[in-house]
């Protein structure tokens, strides 16, 4: 797969405050309570998001990861809860808000917006994102995923130079690589 035929579903923003970003949105087949578990439950969660996370569902509360190959285990904190419409918190010098929309009874849109921390961590945890929800579309499809720890199946790198090709800011140090 060559990066010109990567398709990227993140889109890198800079938001009205300043701050960089990446945004991805789907639309899950499913009714936002349901899409809900898939963000706050640690089990739903493990089958897809990058660490493990165990998560006290109130504003200030904290938020354990843990099992991620990449990162040490850590705390973070929510930062806004508004279920099952709006968790934010944060992660890693990052701030995650995932936003729900009910389409209608059965459908769901999805956004994923990455508060970076810094500018030149956009391609690579764009890319990351992309491996991540891929397992999340997978779930949510009723399909088994490797998740996203599949190791050298995963098409991190391709992603990633699809990225980088598509200008994206880069240049943080990539784990595993250094």
């Amino acid at each position: 797969m060559s990066a010109e035929r990567t398709a990227l579903t993140g889109t890198y923003l800079t938001l009205e405050d300043g701050r960089p970003a990446v945004r991805f949105s789907r639309t899950y087949d499913h009714p936002v309570a349901r899409v809900w578990e898939f963000v706050t439950d640690p089990e739903e969660l493990a089958g897809w998001f990058p660490s493990r996370a165990e998560i006290e569902l109130r504003p200030g509360g904290t938020i354990r990861f843990s099992g991620d190959p990449n990162m040490s285990d850590s705390t973070g904190r929510v930062i806004a809860v508004d279920p099952p419409r709006h968790l934010s918190f944060d992660w890693g010098g990052d701030e995650l808000h995932f936003g729900l929309e009910a389409l209608d009874d059965k459908r769901t849109r999805f956004t994923l917006t990455d508060v970076l921390g810094a500018e030149d961590t956009a391609a690579r945890n764009g890319a990351g994102w992309e491996v991540c929800l891929a397992a999340l579309d997978a779930k949510a499809l009723g399909r088994h995923s490797q998740g996203p720890h599949a190791g050298a199946g995963a098409p991190w790198r391709e992603i990633y130079r699809a990225y980088l090709a598509a200008g994206v800011p880069s240049g943080a140090q990539v784990p595993g690589t250094d």
